[in-house]
């Protein structure tokens, strides 16, 4: 293919909104053009990519016996009212009126589509389990777009839905897409892990998220340092390991705190440790006002605190709220006291405190030598606190460390969720109706091009792996206008094509150094450079990532590329 004919427009400058080396390199190498904040277009080069990434992921999907289909983008509120998600999704679900003043929404997943096909459809257990895929467009209004294809509010995804006829099938659907996401990923190339993972609005349980490991994640890993444990942070369990000082509880007595407003304030005025103080958090639990309390230097976790309820949503309550029930402000919050239209949990390691300080419930005020079980009573002790490094791991195996990582897979075993909402029904082996059991799973398939370039790259552009490269050889004729060097590029571009070699014909009328940035841009990971020795059949080949070059006859071009491949 000759660049001369490509729109392949490179720059030599970063753009300026380009925050991560992922969207600067693949807008400098010309591999995609923004349109308007967080929706790109993927240019010639770019959709090479796109659908080198799309076949790894096809060839392992039907592996498993996937099947490959296409559902409409455009999608009916009724469906989604269906399931309840209309109202329960969020604003991140894009939502448009027809003509007619219908509602439709955009697909931001297909969970709702897919069911209502499958329960028209599938009526006994003999069509079951059942595992459709298909690679589209999805639309979520993200608040803030950033990152070029790692956070944008169009972007394509691969998402496939298995349909059994009991748990115990789910399990080894699941299981089987597990596996094709780790071969997936595997053939990629990409350094990842598996992450035990929230279901978030997707409902369900039992789910994963596959994390390519990057310094600009958004999602911050908890892992072993000597097992394979690993789970986002905002789902891994905290062992228990917390022991009660021998000291006897003293008299709680109340002191002015003035203008001492964080946790790090208080215990600075008052002279001990910040584990010494209690921090006390109010939430919105669905409908119910519950203080959640931790130690002073540990974080409360609200996915934690939403799992304990089985709540819907979770939201810090409001001031309005905090002062019209408590009476203070968030600075001065505590569990002592506290009013009956308030429930208060605490994490566990607050049941080994004593005399501990806290909010007084009073602007301005703490109480000191607090002790839990004696001067307040929680409902309840729970694990509700963030994961630290240095913990021990959940599964008992070492201690735990952080990582940044950025997700590009999501497996989710559903369960009945939509299946009950939308009377998706079958026939088992008995002529009962029994409800189908579901389980969805996603590959960002652009958001995982992003994840390669975070992976694959140095000071001077991309480095693609081998077999995910737009092309297996770039071709450069360092000057056109002579003859020699002309006809003998000419000639190995046609060679090379005729050996089923994917190769990228620089013949522009541009400078050598021009080239050659262009080339190292890009990141094609074999160069052969036809320059001066043209006319003794001589030319450069050059492999992208080591920097290694030699000169070679052209001659032997196709069997020095073909044995570099196999290598």
């Amino acid at each position: 293919m000759k660049q001369s004919e490509m729109l392949l427009p490179t720059l030599k400058e970063t753009p300026a909104d380009a925050e991560i080396k992922s969207h600067q390199l693949l807008v400098r190498a010309g591999y995609i053009r923004q349109i308007a904040s967080g929706i790109y277009s993927f240019l010639p080069i770019g959709k090479r990519i796109l659908r080198k990434v799309e076949d790894v992921v096809r060839e392992e999907m039907e592996k498993i016996g996937a099947h490959e289909m296409m559902m409409p983008a455009l999608q009916p509120s009724e469906l989604w009212k269906e399931s309840s998600r209309w109202s329960t999704f969020g604003s991140e679900l894009m939502r448009i009126d027809d003509r007619n003043n219908r509602e439709f929404a955009l697909g931001a997943t297909h969970e709702e589509v897919i069911t209502s096909i499958v329960r028209d459809e599938i009526k006994s257990y003999k069509r079951l389990p059942l595992l459709v895929f298909q690679i589209q467009n999805k639309f979520r209004d993200e608040a803030r777009p950033r990152f070029g294809l790692l956070r944008g509010r169009e972007f394509l995804m691969k998402d496939a839905y298995s349909f059994d006829d009991s748990f115990e099938s789910l399990d080894k659907s699941y299981d089987k897409m597990f596996q094709a996401y780790t071969n997936i990923f595997t053939r990629l190339g990409l350094n990842f892990r598996a992450v035990i993972a929230d279901s978030g609005a997707m409902g369900g349980k039992d789910t994963h998220e596959f994390m390519v490991l990057s310094e600009v994640g958004e999602d911050v890993i908890a892992y072993s340092d000597t097992s394979q444990y690993a789970a986002n942070i905002e789902m891994a369990p905290v062992i228990r390991e917390y022991k009660k000082s021998g000291d006897e509880p003293k008299e709680m007595s109340k002191v002015e705190t003035p203008e001492q407003r964080t946790m790090k304030d208080v215990a600075d005025f008052l002279g001990h440790e910040l584990k010494e103080g209690l921090k006390a958090i109010m939430f919105k639990v669905d409908e119910r006002f519950v203080m959640a309390v931790t130690r002073g230097d540990h974080e409360v976790n609200d996915v934690k605190l939403k799992n304990l309820y089985s709540a819907g949503i979770v939201e810090l309550a409001s001031e309005a709220d905090t002062k019209r029930l408590m009476g203070t402000g968030f600075g001065s919050l505590g569990p002592v006291g506290v009013s009956e239209e308030v429930e208060v949990v605490a994490d566990f390691a607050v049941e080994a405190l004593q005399n501990v300080s806290c909010g007084a419930n009073e602007d301005g005020f703490h109480l000191r030598n607090v002790t839990p079980g004696i001067d307040f009573q929680p409902s309840q002790y729970a694990d509700l606190r963030f994961i630290e490094e240095g913990d021990p791991s959940p599964d008992g195996q070492g201690t735990i460390k952080f990582a940044r990582g950025i997700e590009v897979g999501h497996v989710f075993k559903l369960g009945t969720f939509y299946a009950e909402h939308m009377n998706a029904q079958f026939l088992d082996d008995q002529g009962k109706a029994q409800t189908m059991v579901m389980g969805s799973y996603g590959i960002g398939v652009s958001r995982t091009l992003a994840a390669l370039v975070e992976q694959n790259h140095d000071d001077r552009g991309i480095t693609w792996p081998a077999n995910i490269a737009p092309f297996q050889v770039h071709l450069l004729s360092m000057n056109p206008k002579k003859a020699e060097q002309a006809d003998l590029a000419d000639k190995l571009n046609a060679q090379l094509e005729e050996a089923g070699i994917e190769v990228l014909y620089d013949d522009r009328k541009e400078r050598a150094g021009v080239k050659f940035a262009d080339s190292d841009l890009i990141g094609i990971p074999l160069r052969i450079t036809v320059g001066k020795r043209a006319a003794d059949g001589i030319v450069e080949l050059k492999e992208r990532v080591s920097g290694e070059q030699q000169e070679i006859e052209a001659s032997q071009v196709i069997e020095q590329v073909k044995t570099w491949y196999k290598h």
